[in-house]
């Protein structure tokens, strides 16, 4: 039988691929790659941009595209034997990459490429190389060079480790609740855990640790009881304050010996820590720079962020009669002072944005800006729920999207962008590659019937993952290391995404994407115009928070002991910014996966710094509006051109100042948030 990762005709085969077809795709990929090294630097080859490309590329990016669907199934259709397969696989894929990236004689090729015979985007791909090659170790020798191969190895395996504890911590949790005990959680989320319950054959009503069970109960439910229960639940996943047997998943082992192979990498390479070897491909100069930028922030946020809790400790002794606030009693106190100071809440929100309805809204939004259409597509897919679409200019595809909407077990949680494929005008046949990207989220289903119904949080988190694959798949650009967000700066990645958050305020986008599920009515302009004024609610609160997690981050990859505990320093870093103090059994850095899973260590600060260039190319938007309101597609297209269809291909700065005329301010983030 034909193997389904090996078929690179077309889209991937996602729903005949299993997980006995891991070791002999991957294992053909890998001994075709390695064939096409040697061939490479194989001293008869010219160094030439062109021929390497041919000769390497086009078979190492096979298998990239074949492992990227294994990698992306292992995320959103874990398994017992599908997770086994990836482990498998993973050491042999690791070890091919790194050897690639400090292979001595393919750098010394890449050298001697003149880079005057490059067009622009050839250099820019070109200079990123020679880059990825000294931080990929090629100039290292003997001893040196093969620590660092097991460094790359050791490092993927606890990775892939900790995220999967992270994972079974948080499905491994269940309890089943009494009505009683959900006296004012929400019928839609109450239904949904019944169901659960229900399929599980259990009495009462299942809430787990995914966010759509979670977050609900902390909101609204009266009891502070099970409030403190989830709570506790939710701070201790994948460590040693587990419940039970959760203690099993614990993290913390492999965070410190993580930490402790980032400081050898990094002084291998030549450098003081991993801050260091971190910011090199990154917009931020220094580690000092973004700590410093972290603590200015700080400081504008922090005053408040404390008039933020003082109002919330007002309102609990005076409205709710409690004098003494415990963690889990925060989020329930939030929304019940929103609804008394904006006269809304969450949920009744909620009822208007239908998930269908929504996509809708964003879809029109996109097509008029960006001058596209958004069409249904078909292609296989690896669950039931996930939809596909193209997206065409003039008659003529631009790229294509899954969408894979809903929570479920066995999904990795949060959202998130990954490419398919790159555009690339392909040396091998000539002929134009289109980009594909997947868009994954995690939404509660519908219930009863009814279209999943979305908080105005979930219409945030949609729109700036599609920014993120407007980016991907709206680039003009024909070299794929440095098309879409290829190339891009971990630092400004996230301009597109937030910046398309922005359209979630505008009320003459919302109102086209908004429908009560009972009576088709739209949203009222009084409850948006009620949203609009809570918008800032705790705006210093969630900046303190987000600056806690990077300040948080950079520390601890650069002034930080790995053969320490890390406990002490996120308790030193929560003391100078948080205002607020988590409990003493809390350990939320074993479940923080975005720098000790993904590829944000010593680089959350990224959320942060792109926030500003985000805020200022929307004032762009916000100066050259219509009279209606509705933005310019001028500004659009110049937006468009700029930042999205350069990818890559040129420093993002050099992007920035394209779209906008100069360098970037912070004015227009704190504007934009309520703290100018």
């Amino acid at each position: 039988m034909a193997n389904p990762l090996l078929d690179f005709s077309d889209l991937p085969m996602f729903d005949q691929v299993r997980p006995e077809h891991v070791a002999p795709a991957i294992d053909q990929l890998l001994a075709e790659s390695d064939t096409a090294l040697e061939a490479a630097v194989a001293p008869d080859l010219p160094a030439d941009w062109a021929t390497l490309a041919r000769t390497l590329d086009v078979v190492t990016e096979k298998l990239g595209r074949a492992w990227g669907v294994v990698g992306h199934l292992n995320a959103v259709m874990d398994t017992p034997e599908l997770r086994a397969a990836y482990n498998a696989a993973l050491p042999k894929v690791t070890e091919f990459w790194t050897r690639l990236g400090s292979d001595e004689r393919l750098y010394a090729k890449y050298k001697a490429i003149d880079p005057a015979a490059l067009n622009a985007e050839q250099r820019q791909a070109h200079k990123n190389a020679l880059r990825g090659f000294v931080l990929g170790g090629a100039e290292l020798q003997g001893t040196a060079k093969e620590r660092y191969a097991a460094i790359q190895e050791e490092q993927a395996a606890l990775s892939q480790k900790f995220s999967e504890n992270a994972l079974d911590a948080t499905d491994g949790y269940a309890y089943y609740a009494t009505e009683s005990e959900l006296d004012g959680v929400p019928p839609d989320v109450k239904a949904a855990a019944g169901a659960a319950a229900e399929a599980d054959g259990q009495p009462g009503y299942k809430l787990t640790l995914k966010l759509p069970s979670y977050l609900p109960v902390m909101q609204f439910a009266h009891s502070s009881a099970l409030r403190q229960r989830l709570y506790r639940a939710y701070v201790t996943r994948a460590s040693d304050q587990a419940e039970g047997d959760g203690i099993k998943h614990d993290n913390a082992p492999l965070i410190k010996d993580i930490l402790m192979l980032r400081r050898e990498e990094a002084q291998l390479l030549g450098y003081a820590n991993f801050g260091e070897v971190s910011v090199v491909p990154k917009m931020a100069d220094s580690p000092k720079q973004v700590v410093d930028f972290l603590r200015q922030l700080a400081a504008k946020a922090k005053p408040y962020a404390e008039r933020d809790i003082a109002d919330l400790r007002a309102f609990a002794r005076d409205e709710l009669k409690l004098a003494d606030p415990q963690p889990w009693d925060w989020p329930y106190i939030s929304e019940k002072l929103k609804e008394a100071r904006y006269a809304f809440s969450e949920q009744e929100v909620k009822q208007y944005f239908q998930a269908p309805k929504v996509l809708q809204g964003l879809f029109k939004i996109v097509e008029t800006l960006f001058e596209v259409a958004i069409r249904p597509g078909s292609a296989p897919v690896w669950h039931p729920s996930v939809e596909f679409y193209r997206i065409e200019r003039d008659g003529k595809l631009l790229g294509q999207f899954y969408l894979d909407p809903g929570a479920r077990t066995g999904k990795r949680g949060g959202a998130w962008m990954d490419d398919v494929r790159a555009r690339w005008l392909r040396p091998d046949t000539d002929k134009l590659q289109t980009p594909v990207a997947q868009l994954v989220c995690n939404f509660a289903e519908g219930v009863d019937g009814k279209p999943p119904l979305l908080t105005h949080d979930d219409v945030i988190t949609l729109f700036h993952e599609f920014g993120h694959g407007l980016h991907h798949m709206l680039t003009q650009v024909n070299e794929h290391d440095v098309s879409g967000i290829s190339g891009v700066e971990w630092d400004a990645v996230e301009l597109p995404s937030q910046f398309m958050e922005n359209f979630c305020w505008e009320w003459d986008v919302l109102k086209h994407m908004t429908a009560h599920v009972d009576t088709g009515e739209p949203l009222p302009r009084a409850l948006f115009d009620k949203m609009t004024a809570a918008k800032n609610f705790q705006a210093g609160m969630q900046t303190v928070r987000q600056i806690e997690f990077a300040l948080f981050d950079m520390l601890l990859h650069t002034e930080h002991d790995p053969d320490q505990n890390f406990q002490p320093l996120l308790d030193a870093v929560r003391q100078e910014v948080a205002v607020i103090q988590p409990p003493p059994f809390a350990r939320t850095a074993q479940t923080f996966s975005h720098i000790f899973a993904g590829g944000y260590a010593a680089g959350y600060y990224s959320y942060k710094w792109a926030e500003v260039l985000s805020a200022d190319a929307y004032a762009a938007f916000e100066e050259s509006a219509t009279p209606e309101g509705l933005p310019s597609v001028e500004t659009g297209r110049k937006y468009r051109r700029e930042i999205l269809e350069a990818g890559g291909s040129r420093p993002a700065m050099e992007s920035f100042k394209a779209f906008r005329g100069r360098e970037p301010s912070l004015e227009a983030l704190l504007r934009h948030q309520g703290m100018a």
